[in-house]
């Protein structure tokens, strides 16, 4: 993988950088899933990009490794793969605390508007599974620059905390589209409802939606949870906002 490197509060951090074929355009900051950054994530990074975009995707779990020693060794479309590389998971997860993880933030969003490549100051966000949490809290930290903000079957996105994620709309003033999974027990009906309840408090335009059949991690097409057509129907309504608040 071609990375970049840049110093964050943590250490040293590897991010992707995808750019559309006219070499530059708005800049978008996509935040991986636990999985982490890899093939399969670096080409739908290129995927945004071809949309005329410029894609940083981090490596968030830097503190633990680099990209190359955290990636999946196995096939996890396999059976029983995923499970097992999720085993290792957690811990890292676990120290991506709230605050590191806003620190993290701070230094993405100068790294993007610092690329040569990057064309004005308003800028899109995507995330998938526990990027869709830090999706939320970039758009409510940074309402005058991201303009788009999207999250596909992520988790926990509304707690009992004080930093529940959903809290972080208030201040927010992109234009939202939630693409929750199917019984996702991380992400519950209640919880999408309560979701949905901060995003008309705070009168922002916003999509949050439950995808039908499509599975947490229905995104991911190196995994055994992909869906075609939930992963279809999130590039589809992602290119769409783009258009419509980048443009």
């Amino acid at each position: 993988m071609d990375l970049i490197t840049f110093d964050a509060p943590g250490g040293n951090v590897e991010a992707h950088v995808a750019t559309p074929p006219s070499g530059s355009g708005p800049g978008v900051l996509l935040f991986m899933d636990a999985i982490g950054l890899r093939p399969e994530l670096i080409t739908m990074a290129q995927r945004i990009a071809s949309w005329g975009y410029v894609v940083l995707t981090p490596n968030l779990f830097y503190r633990d490794g680099t990209a190359e020693e955290l990636m999946p060794k196995g096939d996890l479309r396999q059976p029983g793969e995923r499970e097992s590389f999720f085993a290792g998971v957690g811990p890292r997860m676990g120290n991506l605390t709230t605050d590191k993880s806003t620190a993290d933030t701070e230094v993405f969003h100068q790294t993007l508007l610092g690329l040569d490549a990057v064309v004005g100051d308003r800028v899109g966000t995507v995330g998938y599974c526990m990027g869709a949490r830090l999706v939320t809290r970039y758009a409510g930290s940074h309402p005058d620059h991201v303009v788009a903000a999207a999250g596909f079957h992520g988790g926990g996105l509304v707690t009992d905390q004080p930093d529940s994620p959903h809290l972080s709309v208030a201040t927010a003033r992109a234009e939202f589209v939630y693409g929750h999974a199917d019984n996702d027990g991380s992400m519950p009906p209640e919880a999408v409802q309560t979701l949905g309840a901060a995003l008309d408090a705070a009168g922002l335009t916003a999509t949050n939606e439950i995808y039908p059949d499509a599975p947490h991690g229905y995104s991911m097409a190196d995994t055994s949870m992909y869906q075609e057509a939930g992963a279809e129907r999130s590039f589809a309504e992602l290119e769409a906002l783009f258009a419509r608040t980048l443009r």
